[in-house]
């Protein structure tokens, strides 16, 4: 069965964020700012506002775990689009290609209080056909309920679909559950991907 649908990530896929490009800004050390994000504004933290938890509270409860970093941890939302350097270019390129050929969606873990905020920074957001946020849903990949969600919003089916994701985690996910995947990684070039795959011509 051929593919159909084209399913991407988007940090580390189209969208290079790292919270890195902010703090580097904030803290002199180095060493200091890998502490307080190894230890402080952790991405297990980061992944509950993903799932939905609202940012207000967040801090505010971290502010109060580490009031020395209170100003700090406010930064991670307050100046949080200073964590994105940009799209990925190689890859954004390649979407409207995509699009003439497949249904394209997004699929993302990221907190839908500032997801909109990027949505309006990018345009190429706007090629995507649909986008589940797990932020809006209360779900994060890899719980299989989210990708459930997305197909049957969509009515698409996983043996149909190409699933692109920089974690292997989700991409392990997402194969158990039938969707043919690309690995995003480092070295990896995802238009020479889609050419092994025959998705595109070189």
């Amino acid at each position: 069965m051929g593919i159909k649908n084209i399913i991407f990530d988007f940090g580390g896929v189209v969208i290079d964020w790292n919270p890195r490009y902010l703090y580097r800004n904030i803290f002199s050390d180095p060493s200091e700012m890998e502490y307080f994000l190894t230890n402080i504004c952790t991405s297990a933290w980061n992944v509950r506002q993903d799932a939905g938890y609202p940012i207000a509270d967040a801090t505010k409860e971290l502010q109060m775990q580490y009031p020395e970093y209170t100003n700090e941890i406010a930064k991670f939302y307050g100046d949080w689009i200073q964590m994105i350097s940009g799209e990925i270019v190689e890859n954004t390129r390649l979407l409207k290609p995509l699009k003439e050929k497949y249904r394209l969606f997004g699929l993302t873990n990221w907190s839908a209080e500032t997801f909109p905020i990027a949505f309006e920074k990018f345009p190429f957001f706007q090629i995507f056909e649909g986008i589940v946020v797990s932020g809006e849903e209360k779900i994060i990949k890899p719980d299989k309920a989210i990708f459930e969600f997305l197909l049957n919003r969509y009515q698409i089916k996983a043996e149909e679909t190409l699933f692109i994701d920089d974690s292997s985690e989700n991409i392990l996910a997402a194969r158990k559950m039938g969707f043919n995947t690309i690995h995003i990684r480092e070295g990896i070039s995802l238009q020479d991907q889609l050419i092994d795959m025959e998705l595109i011509s070189n």
